[in-house]
């Protein structure tokens, strides 16, 4: 956690110190490198120099440009809904980063609750994977999560998630920034979902539109508002819970996400008054060590409850024994959906996605 806290204090630009200073020229020495090997791979692809897969079935892509906690998760669930209202067989592809011993990570785990019987295969070839899901499931539309930057498989949409509270990671490319590639990437989006769009004000969002407008002029839509909305509560036993039994309690949160900010700020936005907070890496594979240090910093804090995500409950509570649960707050994990900010704005991605399903994936990449 101190590593990470002083990592974005750096790039942030938050430290004004000589060692930040330092430490932010040294991160632009390697940031040119990161930025000349993603500006070459672009412009290969969109040259054609680089083959990109037709698989024969609409794919569909969601990814961002920053790296992690831009929501992308819900989204996948809602666009594999979306996909399923009309007539479409879904299957999800995407790489397994951080998989465990099992071959699956915690997002494959989480959508697997979200999105049930819906086929899902994970493979750093997403071509392969791709065309393995359809001759074995017989799928004949394919999400593709956290596709922006995989070009090599052709897709027929190409949505991409922006999130407001960072929306362009520090305006820097890893690793001095968040950035996973130029902005110019946002040219390539064909809808644009700006996310946690409660978290900020309107004069931030209208700055935000404004940006986007500027970096992809080409784009001929509203970008649509997306809010997370914190649905129900999650015990280690699997039972569900109405989201106001920790109104007005006392909470620790406790994450292992990309954007651990965002989500401190859904479970205020549920009436818990969030007292501490354990942050450990995106995509952490917790130990029973850790376990113990969620629940004994959450009984020196006297907190009434710990709250976590969805993704690491899935890691969570398989360690959390029954030891664990008699000495400690209990643990849940707040389970949440993507919200549109009108009904307009949730039939705008509708008839998007019908109209990506006419056209040929080639045509894309």
């Amino acid at each position: 956690m101190a590593f990470r806290e002083t990592y974005l204090e750096i790039i942030s630009g938050q430290r004004r110190d000589f060692f930040a200073g330092c430490g932010r020229c040294v991160l632009t020495c390697f940031e040119s490198i990161y930025l000349f090997g993603t500006t070459i791979r672009n412009f290969a692809f969109d040259r054609g120099w680089r083959t990109v897969h037709d698989v024969g079935v609409p794919v569909i892509s969601v990814g961002n440009l920053t790296t992690g906690g831009t929501g992308k998760t819900p989204i996948v669930a809602t666009v594999v809904r979306m996909l399923q209202q009309h007539g479409r067989s879904p299957g999800i592809v995407s790489r397994g980063y951080h998989a465990d011993d099992t071959g699956s990570n915690d997002e494959k785990k989480v959508l697997a609750r979200l999105c049930a019987e819906v086929p899902h295969l994970q493979d750093p070839d997403r071509v392969a994977a791709v065309r393995r899901i359809i001759d074995e499931f017989q799928v004949n539309a394919v999400v593709l999560d956290d596709g922006l930057q995989h070009r090599r498989l052709g897709r027929n949409l190409n949505i991409v998630l922006v999130d407001v509270t960072n929306p362009f990671g520090y305006d820097h490319i890893l690793p001095r920034g968040l950035l996973r590639e130029s902005v110019t990437g946002l040219r390539r989006a064909d809808l644009i979902l700006m996310t946690r769009c409660d978290q900020v004000s309107d004069e931030e969002l209208h700055a935000v539109e404004t940006r986007i407008r500027n970096i992809a002029p080409g784009y001929d839509h509203r970008p649509v508002h997306i809010t997370f909305r914190a649905d129900n509560l999650l015990d280690t036993g699997d039972t569900t819970l109405p989201v106001d039994h920790v109104n007005g309690q006392c909470v620790m949160v406790a994450t292992a996400i990309g954007n651990p900010d965002g989500f401190v700020e859904t479970c205020r936005s549920i009436g818990a008054s969030v007292i501490c907070e354990e942050f450990f890496p995106d995509h952490h594979h917790y130990t029973s060590t850790d376990v113990e240090s969620i629940i004994s910093n959450a009984e020196r804090h006297q907190v009434d409850a710990v709250l976590t995500t969805v993704k690491d409950m899935v890691k969570i509570q398989t360690l959390h024994t029954l030891e664990n649960a008699a000495s400690g707050p209990p643990i849940y994990a707040v389970e949440i959906s993507a919200a549109f900010d009108s009904s307009d704005a949730e039939q705008t991605m509708l008839a998007t996605i019908e109209q990506a399903l006419t056209l040929n994936s080639s045509m894309k990449d």
